[in-house]
């Protein structure tokens, strides 16, 4: 049984329809990336998971059992955390403040737990920052205590829509070697991406969204080797 199912989803926007029939798997420990060009459906397909756009039609499971219909915090706390493209970190709030307000305090407090201490080591730039208020970082810096936010509620799967939107070559070089360390550790990742070359490196499997559908899955390294599906669905 896959650990994260999407089965025939039907999603809207009011009378928009947006996803058409999509159906993905997700194994436990792997990185599944959502590729597409802008409007194919991969933020719609996260937000689909964690609840804020809830499907009409199709059936989402987490090791089986049915999400659609549970509200996001319940999602949430059946073990889905969500870093959306936008960030939404509380910007009076210091970095320390942003990772207390997030901690987890329900479960069963498993001696992996992530603690500030722990997220730290993984982003030693907000052990600098920790004082400062999440409103005067820069973008990068934002994006990761977004993530380290997500984390101090130990998520089993962590969904990242869009994460190098945005940041200098730089700063997306260091994010993807920090999100390297967490596939390492062992972590779920979904990640929906334009950015080919930001997730060559941390992907083992792709699906291409194309106008709401699936129209391309296989291993990364099948799709790195496929030329012909990257100019025709990426044009990369």
């Amino acid at each position: 049984m896959a650990l994260l199912e999407m089965s025939h989803v039907e999603t809207y926007y009011d009378d928009s329809h947006v996803l058409f029939d999509l159906s993905l798997t997700v194994e436990s420990g792997e990185v599944v990336c959502l590729l597409g060009r802008n409007g194919a459906g991969k933020t719609t397909t996260v937000r689909s998971i964690v609840g804020l756009t809830p499907p009409r039609a199709g059936r989402i499971t987490l090791r089986g059992q049915d999400l659609v219909g549970l509200p996001p915090f319940r999602i949430a706390r059946r073990g889905i955390g969500f870093v959306p493209e936008d960030r939404r970190v509380f910007f009076n709030l210091t970095v320390q403040e942003n990772l207390e307000v997030a901690r987890k305090t329900w479960g069963n407090g498993a001696a992996s737990a992530w603690t500030p201490e722990r997220v730290y080591e993984l982003f030693p730039i907000l052990r600098e920052r920790r004082r400062q208020a999440g409103g005067t970082l820069s973008g990068g810096e934002q994006q990761m205590l977004t993530i380290a936010r997500t984390l101090m509620g130990n998520p089993e799967i962590l969904l990242l829509d869009e994460p190098s939107e945005g940041l200098a070559p730089l700063v997306v070089d260091n994010l993807r070697q920090q999100l390297g360390h967490l596939k390492a550790s062992g972590l779920t990742i979904v990640l929906a991406e334009q950015n080919v070359r930001f997730v060559s490196e941390l992907g083992d499997r792709v699906y291409i969204l194309e106008k709401g559908m699936v129209r391309y899955q296989g291993s990364m390294a099948e799709f790195l080797a496929d030329e012909q599906v990257r100019q025709a669905y990426l044009a990369v």
